[in-house]
């Protein structure tokens, strides 16, 4: 078999969609299932479950960010990572974020029936509250990695109950021991949907989206005119809020994803 004849499985692909958006279903169709509530430690042990029928090793950090590893020929090579996150939104749907780590999987899946083994290993990444609904900053688990945030900073903060990182991620068992970040990847992808208009509108199914031209735009491509004021402000000060939060952590920082 050639790389030119190996193809995903799209109906196990949809149907893990289906089975993951199950836990924290809405009765409109949607998806409520918060970063480190019980719901998404349920959605974390299927997905795990998953990784592990898939032969992959599955490791924990201490934010709680799950990478499913593929060894490859040469364990040496810094790992080609791909995945995004489970956590939704309040109002969440079932594609967003999870559709990055299914997909993931997916390719992992589609190596293995396909025989193949790469050269680089291969990772499926799962980042810590990347919504940032329940507890700020967004994109956690991520920025911690990347040395946006420092480790203590993020498990400290709480939510409105009170609640904090370290004690959810003990209340679901993804308190983790494996150090966060302080390792190279050899490249990073991550398939997301579009959350905004500008491509349904242009009549594009798919673009490569290289980097970003500011936070604000960081929740995803959205044409802030269309808003209207009153949301323009909100959205506004909300980046701000993230923006500082970056910012208060390191006086110079990497910005990573989405």
């Amino acid at each position: 078999m050639t790389m030119l004849n190996v193809q995903v499985n799209r109906d196990r692909l949809w149907q893990s969609l289906m089975d993951l958006a199950r836990i924290g279903a809405t009765e409109k169709g949607g998806v409520r299932r918060l970063a480190l509530s019980e719901l998404d430690g349920e959605g974390r042990a299927l997905v795990c479950r998953w990784f592990r029928e898939a032969g992959l090793e599955v490791t924990v950090d201490r934010i709680g960010n799950i990478f499913a590893r593929r060894e490859g020929a040469d364990p040496s090579l810094p790992p080609i990572v791909s995945g995004s996150h489970i956590d939704t939104q309040p109002s969440g749907g079932k594609f967003d974020g999870n559709y990055g780590v299914m997909a993931a999987l997916e390719v992992a899946r589609t190596l293995n029936e396909a025989q193949l083994r790469t050269r680089a290993p291969y990772e499926v990444a799962i980042w810590t509250n990347e919504e940032g609904t329940r507890f700020t900053p967004v994109m956690m688990g991520s920025g911690v990695f990347a040395g946006a945030f420092e480790l203590e900073y993020a498990l400290a903060q709480r939510d409105l109950d009170g609640c904090s990182v370290q004690e959810a991620l003990q209340r679901i068992g993804y308190a983790g021991d494996a150090q966060v970040g302080g390792r190279s990847f050899g490249a990073y992808y991550e398939a997301h949907i579009e959350q905004g208009p500008v491509l349904e509108e242009m009549g594009v199914p798919i673009t490569n989206t290289t980097m970003l031209g500011s936070l604000i735009k960081a929740t995803g491509i959205v044409n802030i005119e269309s808003l209207g004021e009153p949301i323009q402000n909100r959205f506004g000060k909300i980046a701000q809020k993230n923006v500082n939060a970056y910012t208060r952590s390191h006086k110079e920082t990497t910005i990573i994803k989405k």
